[in-house]
């Protein structure tokens, strides 16, 4: 209740304020007032003259027949109407002040009229009876404002707790920490990557010259075969020892089953796999759209078990990648992802929003020049992924003859970027034909010094382009290639041809 009133002085008793034969019409609720929550007394608000007003004996009489009053002892306290709402409490009376201050006007009991007897208002006596003392009376007003002061509190106190919400008046939530309400959604990055890193393993591959790096891979079957990136593995290959190490800190000897330069793509195998190895799934990459989610798993600089998100940045990416030498560069056509990639996640999972494998992690863009002194480049949102349709294709043919197979066209192409297309060079290596004798090329009527200008229905605007797009496909499968000679424009139907091993 509000204290606004305490410390008014006044010792002058107010007479009770005579009583509406209608019920009065409440102020308007105050904004930020709950519904149904009587509005506290504002200091502002108008107090009725102590002087004003009729007292107890000056009440007008009902018109009704005279009622004999019962013993003091057997006087009915008054009762609160059902249908009315409380009326609003008054200020308390000055400290040490007496006699309290009269009750409120209150509405007619029970909805009636000018011509029936009012709550609050003594019984008419006889014309016989001897009156009562005035503190009567006022005792009479103390125990109805007690009444109505403690419906009012009562309704409060039930709007607070059912707002609080709590049966024992705390206002504080506690947060649950158990186990089951630690766990992830599906669907969710934390339950994707909760899901995947079981999977997921840090390789230490490292040669016998010394050589040697840290890299990423991931489950490819239950044979315990792990998928990764020709790169990672590629100084211990011949002679070293190479490791593969789980997130729950299990290591196991791992050795090559295959590796393929070209598409920069290896398989190995543990040496002495695990009970209950859950493989990755494996996605469709050809059904990735720009925008898609992406998630990352791998150990950037050492670091095991780094997760980082991204989306899909572009499609059909042509990257080369490699040491600079011409023979041992590595070509795509690649997933782009601004997914956070550096050195050490090369050959872990590129993973869409679903938790399935849509790419192996290969490459990054980085503003470094690397000359001697300057540090390993790192990101700067342009990741680049080998699509797992194409590595799923390379990883089944190493697993089965442990060499891989190239589909070509059968003609050398120049690598340079400012040709328009890819130009078929003049001659090919060791001053061997461009255009390979009853290749595919030759049988389509390709020349020397022809140039590629699509793959189907993909542009092609460098040499790269061409051998990453040609290396989505097997051999066997029929592509058209469009060409300018002599400035007119011609397409080819090509049969794919075929390369066994890395040269």
């Amino acid at each position: 209740m509000s204290t606004e009133n305490e410390g008014n002085e006044g010792n002058a008793v107010p007479a009770v304020p005579s009583v509406p034969s209608a019920p009065p019409v409440p102020a308007a609720t105050p904004e930020g007032t709950p519904d149904g929550v009587p509005p506290a007394t504002r200091a502002d608000e108008p107090v009725a003259d102590p002087g004003a007003g009729t007292t107890y004996e000056d009440q007008p009489q009902a018109p009704t027949q005279p009622v004999p009053p019962l013993p003091e002892s057997h006087q009915p306290l008054p009762q609160p109407p059902h249908h009315q709402p409380y009326p609003a409490p008054q200020p308390p009376a000055a400290a040490g002040a007496w006699p309290p201050p009269p009750p409120p006007a209150v509405p007619s009991y029970a909805g009636g009229g000018a011509g029936g007897p009012v709550w609050g208002a003594p019984v008419a006596p006889s014309s016989d009876a001897p009156r009562k003392p005035r503190a009567n009376g006022l005792i009479a007003a103390v125990v109805v404002a007690a009444l109505v002061a403690g419906g009012i509190g009562g309704a409060l106190g039930f709007w607070a707790a059912d707002r609080s919400g709590s049966s024992n008046g705390s206002t504080t939530v506690a947060a649950s920490d158990t186990p089951k309400d630690l766990k992830r959604a599906d669907g969710t990055v934390a339950g994707v990557a909760a899901k995947a890193l079981p999977s997921v393993v840090t390789i230490d591959a490292q040669g016998g010259d010394g050589e040697g790096g840290t890299g990423t891979g991931f489950v490819y079957d239950k044979e315990g075969h792990i998928l990764t990136n020709n790169h990672v593995v590629a100084s211990a290959a011949d002679s070293g020892q190479l490791s593969a190490t789980f997130s729950d800190g299990k290591k196991y000897d791992a050795e090559v089953v295959g590796r393929a330069q070209g598409y920069d793509v290896a398989v190995l195998k543990l040496k002495n796999p695990p009970s209950g190895l859950a493989p990755l799934p494996l996605g469709n990459s050809e059904s990735v759209a720009v925008g898609d989610s992406t998630i990352a798993i791998g150990a950037p600089f050492g670091l095991s078990n780094t997760v980082t998100t991204g989306i899909i940045s572009a499609k059909n990416r042509p990257v080369a990648s490699g040491d600079g030498s011409s023979n041992k560069n590595s070509y795509m056509s690649a997933l782009q992802t601004d997914a956070s990639i550096n050195p050490g996640n090369s050959g872990g999972p590129l993973l869409d929003a679903g938790g399935a494998v849509i790419g192996i992690n290969s490459a990054i863009q980085s503003t470094s020049g690397g000359g001697v002194g300057q540090s390993q480049a790192g990101s700067i949102g342009l990741g680049f992924a080998i699509p797992i349709n194409q590595a799923k294709n390379v990883a089944e043919q190493l697993i089965k003859t442990g060499q891989p197979v190239y589909p070509v066209i059968g003609a050398t192409v120049t690598m340079e970027e400012k040709t328009g297309g890819a130009a078929i060079s003049a001659a090919g290596a060791g001053g061997t034909p461009a255009v390979t004798p009853d290749g595919p090329a030759a049988r389509a009527g390709l020349k020397a010094g022809d140039v590629i200008t699509k793959f189907n229905d993909t542009v092609v605007d460098s040499g790269p382009t061409l051998i990453g797009e040609i290396w989505t496909r097997k051999p066997g499968d029929k592509v058209t290639l469009t060409y300018k000679r002599d400035g007119r424009t011609a397409t080819a139907e090509v049969t794919l041809g075929e390369r066994k091993g890395d040269s």
